[in-house]
């Protein structure tokens, strides 16, 4: 279906339906009840993080890093800097390559991958200015407004091209497990879960082939979510709380870091932790079931599949101590 999707995108096909007709009437009365529980409390809006970090570095010249996206990547949820996942992330790569990184984040809650046209135009406005690597988290919107699944995917793939066009890395975080949303009940739970990770999965297939890497968001990543749910989703039941976006951050820095050729291990096949050259097909319908998974392309049609050992992202006082935030003028 990943691969069909793809296709789809790619020759301009139309929508690829991932329920029959005959589901919809259970759907609907299930998205209803739904909607009653999910936002149910109040997402503050998110923290702006743009700025210099890793300050302990000096005044080298920094590693320009941009986010894109929806709310995950904008960090809605959480009511400080330091908890989104850009500031993580950046605060991260600077420990690791022991340069100051300027971050700015172009990420809109509530985003679908039909903004990233202008999330990718703001960033490249500036040929001054061309972001080193790029952080895209796009799709659980996608999903539940029903965007088609090839129209999704079309327009990610066209984001990634041309930012690495432009010069720029692509990390890509993949449509997350919606299934894991615990007012979410079934068989909508079934349904959510299985056009998220169809939609991961297509995903992963156009981003390897325009030069990008993936890594599967999957459950926001590992089974700590659907073990403690109340400690990994913010106030509102939908977005992820500060402990949340710290799992995830945790699973992309490597990938992150690894594009940039900071990363200690190399793109070489690890056998002995369970990764593999696959099609390209294959290696992300098994990212998309296995989160925190990275995808990148070897060459056509193969990738690699790979388990990156994840680091301690620095503690909120060593953050605090390391990392400045100058506020970008309008």
């Amino acid at each position: 279906m990943a691969r069909r999707i793809a296709a789809g995108a790619a020759y301009g096909g139309g929508s690829i339906g991932l329920i029959g007709a005959a589901g919809m009437g259970v759907l609907l009365a299930e998205v209803q009840l739904a909607k009653r529980s999910v936002g149910g409390g109040v997402a503050p809006v998110p923290p702006s993080a743009d700025g210099w970090y890793g300050a302990l570095f000096g005044s080298m010249e920094p590693v320009r890093m941009s986010m894109l996206g929806d709310s995950l990547a904008a960090g809605q949820g959480v009511r400080r800097a330091g908890q989104t996942p850009g500031a993580l992330l950046a605060s991260g790569l600077a420990a690791v390559a022991e340069r100051p990184v300027d971050l700015w984040n172009v990420a809109l809650p509530g985003a679908r991958s039909d903004d990233l046209d202008r999330q990718v135009s703001l960033l490249l406005a500036d040929p001054a200015r061309i972001p080193d690597v790029c952080v895209i988290m796009i799709g659980a919107n996608d999903v539940t407004h029903r965007m088609p699944a090839t129209e999704s995917v079309r327009l990610l793939s066209a984001a990634v091209r041309r930012l690495r066009t432009a010069g720029a890395e692509v990390v890509v975080g993949t449509c997350p497990d919606l299934g894991t949303v615990e007012p979410v009940y079934q068989p909508l739970r079934w349904l959510a879960r299985r056009a998220s990770r169809q939609l991961a999965a297509a995903q992963t297939i156009v981003t390897v082939e325009q030069g990008g890497r993936t890594v599967s968001l999957g459950d926001l990543l590992g089974p700590e979510f659907e073990a403690h749910p109340r400690e990994l989703f913010g106030p509102d039941n939908f977005h992820p709380s500060a402990e949340g976006y710290a799992t995830a951050a945790m699973a992309v820095l490597p990938s992150l870091c690894a594009v940039l050729g900071l990363w200690p291990e190399t793109d070489q096949l690890d056998v002995t932790r369970d990764e593999d050259v696959l099609p390209v097909a294959k290696a992300a319908s098994a990212a998309a079931a296995q989160a925190g998974t990275e995808v990148t392309g070897v060459r056509a049609p193969w990738a690699l599949l790979k388990h990156r050992r994840r680091r301690h992202l620095a503690s909120p006082a060593d953050e605090e101590a390391t990392a400045t935030t100058q506020v970008r003028p309008a």
